[in-house]
C-alpha cells in the first residue's frame, strides 16, 4: 500500500485532505507544519506527499525547495485554497509534480497522487541504480551491494551515501555534506558529519580493499571513484 505524507495546517475544517486520503484506505502520516513535514520526510520514505501551500510556519514552496535542495525527489502534489496562474507556475517551478486547487473531490486528489507516483516509478525504472567502484546503490529498494555484501540502509545513511556517490571523485567539505544531506545550515561545533561518515565507512568497508571514503585533512571527505 502506498504511504503518503500529508503536510497541512492543523485546522478543524472538514476539507482536511489528510482525512480525505485516510478515508480512501491509503496509509497516511500527518505533519501540521512545514518544519515537521521536512523532518518526517528526512526520517522515513514516502511514496508521495500532499503539501498545503499555506502553512503556519513556512510557505509550501519553501518546504518544497528545501526538500528538493537536499536531494529528496518524492512526488509532491501541492494543494491551495485559491490558485492563480502565477501561483501554479511558482509551485511547479519550485519542484512540485502537480497543483490542485480547492474545492476538489477525494477521488480527484487520489487520482492525481496515483499519477505522480506512477510517473516517478517509470522514471526510476530507467535509472535507479548508482554505481561507484564496488558500490551499487539501488535507490528504489534502498539497498546497497558492496562486493559480496548486501546491506539495507537507514534513511540518513542512504541520503549520505547517495550524496557522496553523486559527487564521487570530488572533495566535499563538511559544510557541503551537512547542508546537502541534512538540509540546514552547518554548525561548526557539531560532529554529526564525522560520526555518520564513520558509520558509513563501517558499512561499506570491504576487507583487504582500499578505503572507499578518504579524509582530506582540514577540508572534508572524498568518495574514491
Amino acid at each position: 500500500m502506498p504511504r503518503i505524507l500529508a503536510i497541512e495546517a492543523d485546522t478543524q475544517e472538514e476539507r482536511s485532505f489528510s482525512a480525505a486520503l485516510t478515508s480512501t484506505g491509503l496509509a497516511v502520516d500527518v505533519a501540521t507544519s512545514g518544519r515537521e513535514g521536512i523532518a518526517k520526510v528526512m526520517a522515513a520514505d514516502y511514496d508521495a506527499i500532499a503539501l498545503d501551500r499555506w502553512l503556519p510556519d513556512l510557505d509550501g514552496v519553501k518546504v518544497l525547495t528545501t526538500l528538493r535542495g537536499i536531494g529528496i525527489q518524492t512526488p509532491v502534489v501541492m494543494i491551495s485554497e485559491t490558485t492563480t496562474v502565477e501561483e501554479r507556475i511558482e509551485g511547479l517551478r519550485s519542484g512540485c509534480d502537480d497543483y490542485l486547487a480547492r474545492p476538489f473531490s477525494n477521488d480527484e486528489m487520489v487520482a492525481r497522487l496515483e499519477v505522480v507516483m506512477r510517473r516517478r516509478h517509470i522514471a526510476e525504472q530507467v535509472s535507479h541504480v548508482l554505481t561507484v567502484g564496488p558500490l551499487s546503490l539501488d535507490l528504489i529498494k534502498q539497498r546497497l551491494s558492496c562486493g559480496d555484501k548486501i546491506v539495507r540502509l537507514r534513511p540518513t545513511e542512504r541520503r549520505l551515501l547517495e550524496f557522496m556517490m553523486r559527487n564521487a571523485g570530488r572533495v566535499m567539505t563538511r559544510t557541503a555534506i551537512f547542508e546537502g544531506v541534512w538540509g540546514s545550515s552547518f554548525d561548526p561545533g557539531t560532529n554529526l558529519v564525522d560520526v555518520h561518515i564513520g558509520r558509513l565507512r563501517n558499512t561499506i568497508e570491504i576487507p583487504g580493499a582500499p578505503p572507499q571514503i578518504r579524509t582530506v585533512r582540514g577540508v572534508g571527505y572524498i568518495l574514491q571513484e
